[in-house]
This record gives C-alpha cells, structure tokens and sequence, in this order.
C-alpha cells in the first residue's frame, strides 16, 4: 500500500465517522427535546395534615409539598409548614417555614428519606404558675428552629409509614418535644 493510497483509505475512515456520529448527535438531540415535555408527568403533590383538639389544647398543622420523581428509585422535592399550637391559660404558637426533602425507594416497599427543615417559631406565653406553685411571668419568643430527619418506612402505592429522627434535636431549643417522629406521608 502506497502514501496516496492510504490517504484516500484514512479519509473514507473520517467521513463514515463523521456520518455515523452525526446521526447519533441528532438522534440524541430529538430525544432531550421529546422528554422535555414529560417533566410534569413526573411530578407528584402531597404532604400532612395534623389536627389535635383536647380541654383547652389546639394543636394544627398544614404542611403541603411536591416530589419530582427523578427515576424509579429516587426523588428531590420542597415542602412548606404552617402550624398553630394553642395551650389555654398557657402558650400560644405560630410555626411557619420550609423544607428541602429527599427519597429513595432502594426496593419498591421500603422508603429512605431525608429532610431539611426550616421554621420559624413565634410563641406567646402567659404569665401564670407552674406545677410547682411557682409563679413565672408573661413572655414571647422568636427564633428559627433547624432540623435534619432522617427516616425509614413501609410504601404501598402512593402512601408511606414510617418514622424520622431528626439528628440534630436538642431538648432545649428543638421545637418538638422528641426527635423520634412517626410519621404518613401520601403524594398523588
């Protein structure tokens, strides 16, 4: 084989390339327009609903979010929280905030999860006694309350079981009274 001769061979080489890569690119290039539509389809809406009435006690909580589904396994999503606490003659609370959430369904029954969540507390309490006979005046209070559950549960569906703990509690500043929380979480 001659230089000319393997010129002219080593250009045929680069041209099929060039045709065969070229299809490809266009290939894939349709397919991301085609999916770009979908992405709606991979959304899902849920969240909790918690409503608590006792003698004098009201305890209500809304807290609505949404998943993107980015395969079968895992999902990123938001969520927000609006809550009401009211103890009569006591405490009365405001909690509103947010939350960053994570999903991985490692099988399709068990559900892995973890959540950033952001409140913000505003609390009112009135001046009054303790169980102790002690006397302890009116006071307010505000802060934002930082929590990262990690959780495990039972999936079926659209409807998951299970229980969070949110590693960073403590019983002095968390805004719930244990860092161990059962937990229903439903997205349609």
């Amino acid at each position: 084989m001659n230089k000319i001769q393997f010129s002219i061979d080593f250009r045929y080489f680069f041209v099929i390339l060039a045709v065969l890569f070229s299809s490809y690119s266009i290939a894939q290039q349709k397919y991301v327009i085609d999916n770009s539509n979908h992405f709606w389809e991979k959304v899902q809406f849920g969240g909790g609903l918690g409503l608590g009435f006792g003698s004098g006690y009201t305890n209500i909580s809304v807290m609505p979010s949404a998943i993107y589904n980015v395969n079968e396994i895992a999902a990123v999503g938001a969520g927000l929280q609006f809550g009401y606490l009211y103890q009569k003659n006591y405490y009365e609370s405001f909690v509103w905030g947010g939350s960053l959430i994570g999903l991985v369904n490692p099988i399709p029954e068990i559900q892995l999860s973890a959540e950033l969540e952001q409140v913000r507390v505003d609390s009112q309490y009135e001046a009054g006694y303790d169980i102790y006979g002690r006397y302890y005046p009116s006071y307010s209070d505000s802060y934002w309350n930082t929590a990262l559950y990690l959780g495990a549960g039972y999936r079926t569906g659209n409807v998951t079981i299970g229980a969070r703990y949110d590693v960073l509690y403590d019983p002095n500043k968390s805004l719930y009274g244990s860092g161990f929380m059962p937990f229903v979480r439903v997205y349609f």
